[in-house]
């Protein structure tokens, strides 16, 4: 029987120096003969994560701001896919109009470079917009569960929000397909090496230089760490997926773990003795703020319409995780 030649697409990514983004392109270039170009702004991306991807003939990078439509429209101009990772994170020591008005912005200028192209738009979006829903596991079509507005934690929350709205807008009225990705606790390779890579990061680094380790809050608050390489791999099976379009989907680890107890697993996993310190968000940051204390998918969707689930046991995730940190000390 003669193989069906697949689909050659050309595929927009923004963010792609990123953590998520940079793991996504060396994983789409690597599986796949889809041309990639890649969209940062290097504010949070490091290019050194990209090492190895300058060389291939189906893989460029441009250095552009996505709040440059025009730039951005010119970069991504004939693309049949976009991957819209860009984004800040929660502010806890920044400023929550950044997060708003970079987040929201970002995604409607990739919603009108869609509208334009007639592409497909991939939009990463988080878990953190279930907020405090204590209805556990969270589904997609849970409430939305947000502390007051004079939390500046919950402005993260509230973009992403706004920017899934968009996605259905622009899908409602000028019938852009799209699908959205929440995304849950995710860690590996290339993540940032401050807060903004999560516990884990901060975790690793303390252990690896003998420092006591800073836990946030009671470290009681459980969250559903999944492995980069499995979010690569979720998002890659949404690529030209007519199942997905108009969809949410859930993508996730299905195991909660509390953080205290994932600092002993790393500890161990470095056989680190474990000294830690727990810090109160106010201590740390000097503003209140709310923490989500439970955390964990229900991923029945993504195993249905696209044949999903986490497959990297966390053993082998850390393992992966810390001989990249011992690779590259900070």
């Amino acid at each position: 029987m003669k193989k069906t030649k697949k689909k050659t697409l050309t595929i927009g990514i923004t963010g792609a120096a990123g953590f998520i983004g940079s793991n996504l392109c060396q994983k789409l270039a690597t599986a796949s003969n889809h041309k990639i170009i890649g969209v940062d702004n290097l504010s949070r991306g490091d290019i050194k994560n990209l090492e190895g991807l300058q060389k291939s003939k189906n893989f460029h990078l441009f250095k552009i701001d996505v709040c440059d439509l025009q730039k951005l429209s010119k970069v991504l101009k004939g693309v049949d896919v976009i991957v819209h990772l860009a984004a800040y994170k929660i502010p806890r020591f920044g400023d929550r109009l950044d997060v708003l008005i970079n987040n929201t912005k970002t995604t409607q200028n990739v919603l009108e470079i869609a509208k334009n192209n007639k592409a497909t738009v991939i939009f990463i979006s988080s878990s953190d917009i279930y907020g405090k829903n204590p209805k556990l596991p969270f589904k997609e079509d849970a409430d939305i569960v947000l502390g007051p507005t004079d939390i500046a934690r919950w402005s993260y929350a509230v973009s992403k929000i706004f920017d899934e709205h968009l996605c259905f807008g622009y899908s409602e009225r000028y019938t852009v397909p799209f699908v959205i990705l929440r995304l849950f606790n995710v860690y590996g390779p290339r993540q940032n090496r401050n807060w903004l890579g999560g516990a884990q990061s901060e975790f690793i680094d303390a252990l690896l230089s003998g420092q006591p380790l800073k836990i946030h809050g009671t470290g009681k608050q459980t969250r559903s760490y999944t492995y980069v390489e499995d979010i690569a791999d979720a998002i890659i099976k949404c690529i030209d997926n007519p199942k997905v379009i108009g969809k949410v989907i859930n993508i996730g680890n299905t195991t909660e773990i509390a953080v205290d107890k994932f600092a002993s697993i790393i500890a161990k996993t470095l056989k680190k003795p474990l000294r830690a310190k727990k810090i109160s968000h106010l201590a740390l940051t000097g503003r209140k703020y709310d923490e989500v204390q439970k955390r964990r998918p229900e991923i029945t969707l993504a195993k249905k319409i696209i044949k999903w689930k986490p497959t990297t046991p966390l053993s082998v995730g850390l393992k992966n995780t810390i001989n990249w940190h011992i690779k590259n000390p900070l």
